[in-house]
């Protein structure tokens, strides 16, 4: 029971999110105009409580845990990301806009359906940041599975529109696949040790490489299907074909919150699988990772180049950024105390930084639309960006940038961290792939620059009033660059969190007990005493 209420204790940051999305969904319900429009105020208050509270446990340690690190991140771009949806397009019923236009003022009667929007992008986030406490394989599947359901909704009801219609029909039915592929992995591992515990299952493992030198087939077959299925959640290769049309097909804040919080999952569930064998990977696993790294960066970013909508274009930037992040999950937790010597250290700082950025890209294309009310997505509709709207035009260009890992942005850190503990760990032609993968990326991205500052206006586009993605996208682009100057202390509290994945001492108490088996009692002892 105590350890039940400790455990209770720890959830904290994700019950105020939850409650959050509850008040949210009464707010919309509301028929009073006013109380509609404190759903974003309500949701961004949920999660900056929740920033709080998860700070505090770190200044009570002393220290910052993965769950710690991870609730931070995920409450705190969180916020910006509610304030996307300030803008989302509502439906005609609700408040008699096209599909896809600008929302029109909130009317005195009726409810509005951006509670119930709101209250799924914060489930989703709640399911993120649960994510990163799971102990258990159990915890960690419902975990995914609370990320992942509200953006099914989220794809298809936000925009009402054919593209969005199809694009939440292959996202849902290839999540489902991906979902039975991980989800019979964890079966498999499950049958290979025996429980669903995280700590048994490493102790598990150790006997195992005690008794047969390795882990079991069964065991590396049940990693090999989880990653896989996992690989849907970070749109990596070869889960990653819905990724463009979903994007696409999505409202622009939503398609925000596909690029940042289900990859932010998918890599904590990622990092949970790798310390179930203390990071000593199989071979055939750790082949499996070189080759989904290199053959997703390299899709990602040659598709990239082919692409004519601008959002496409940075779902393929998205799929080979997932890319660099393998490379990093491949180098590892190291108890190294250099910034180069953790790759998941790296990987951690990677998401935020990757988040900030897509945060701020995304912001931009969703103050613009045209005419009709047809949100940008097309080259022509940021051509001369520059010219009407310099302060966003602005904004788009530090994002870009960002994601390229251009100097004087967090963007250029966190490829040094990822690309230097990958040659630290001897992951040499890996690396090579990934600096020539960046150098094409260069081709989409400045192309992205140079249609806002180069190009003539191709066409009318006009700008959202609404204040919440402009505050939105400068603050991210703005973080973007501070944290160049400011990314060490971020990055010692991602390498304190990834050290603590790890759990030596349950390697070392199996490989005593095996120890203690192969010697006498007396020998036992006395070797006890030595050390």
């Amino acid at each position: 029971m105590n350890a039940m209420i400790e455990k209770i204790g720890t959830l904290w940051p994700e019950l105020t999110v939850l409650f959050g999305a509850c008040v949210c969904l009464a707010l919309g319900l509301s028929q009073r105009a006013a109380s509609r429009r404190l759903i974003p105020w309500a949701a961004a208050l949920a999660l900056a409580t929740a920033v709080g509270i998860a700070w505090s446990a770190s200044s009570a340690t002393g220290s910052w845990s993965l769950a710690v690190f991870i609730k931070v991140a995920v409450a705190g771009i969180g916020v910006l990301l509610v304030m996307l949806f300030e803008h989302i397009p509502e439906p005609p019923d609700a408040a008699g806009a096209p599909g896809g236009g600008e929302p029109a003022p909130d009317s005195s009667a009726g409810t509005s359906p951006r509670g119930e929007f709101t209250a799924l992008l914060l489930f989703s986030l709640a399911g993120a940041m649960l994510c990163a406490g799971a102990e258990d394989l159990v915890w960690l599947f419902l975990a995914l599975e609370l990320t992942s359901l509200p953006t099914y909704v989220l794809v298809t009801a936000v925009r009402r529109h054919g593209d969005a219609a199809e694009a939440g029909v292959k996202y849902f039915f290839l999540g489902a696949l991906a979902t039975a592929t991980f989800l019979y992995g964890f079966a498999l591992i499950y049958g290979a040790t025996g429980s669903t515990a995280f700590d048994v299952i490493r102790a598990a493992v150790a006997d195992q490489r005690i008794e047969y030198g390795a882990a079991t087939p069964l065991m590396v077959t049940g990693m090999v299907l989880a990653v896989l299925g996992l690989c849907y959640k970070i749109a990596a290769v070869p889960m990653h074909f819905y990724a463009a049309d979903v994007y696409q097909g999505a409202a622009t804040p939503v398609t925000a919150v596909l690029a940042f919080v289900p990859k932010t999952a998918g890599f904590v569930g990622l990092i949970a699988i790798m310390g179930l064998v203390q990071w000593q990977l199989p071979d055939t696993l750790a082949w499996m990772l070189w080759i989904i790294a290199a053959a997703t960066m390299t899709v990602g970013n040659v598709l990239g180049l082919l692409q004519s909508n601008v959002k496409r274009v940075l779902a393929y930037s998205s799929i080979a950024h997932s890319g660099y992040m393998i490379v990093g999950l491949l180098a590892g937790v190291t108890a190294d105390p250099s910034p180069l010597g953790n790759g998941t250290a790296a990987v951690l700082f990677y998401l935020v930084i990757y988040g900030l950025a897509t945060v701020a890209a995304f912001g931009v294309l969703g103050c613009l639309s045209d005419s009709n009310g047809i949100e940008a997505q097309r080259f022509d509709d940021i051509a001369g960006l520059a010219k009407r709207q310099p302060v966003l035009a602005a904004i788009l260009l530090i994002a870009v940038l960002s994601l390229l890992g251009f100097p004087l942005t967090a963007g250029f850190l966190g490829k040094i961290y990822i690309f230097g503990s990958a040659v630290k760990h001897q992951y040499i032609w890996l690396v090579v792939i990934a600096v020539l993968n960046s150098a094409v990326s260069a081709v989409y991205y400045l192309r992205i620059a140079g249609a806002c500052y180069f190009a003539d206006p191709a066409r009318p586009v006009h700008a959202a009033r609404t204040p919440g993605p402009r505050f939105a996208a400068a603050a991210a682009a703005a973080a973007a660059v501070a944290l160049f100057v400011a990314g060490g202390t971020m990055i010692d509290a991602a390498r304190q969190a990834a050290v603590q994945v790890n759990n030596p001492e349950i390697a070392d108490v199996a490989e005593d007990r095996g120890e203690m088996e192969r010697l006498s009692a007396g020998d036992w002892e006395s070797k006890r005493a030595r050390e």
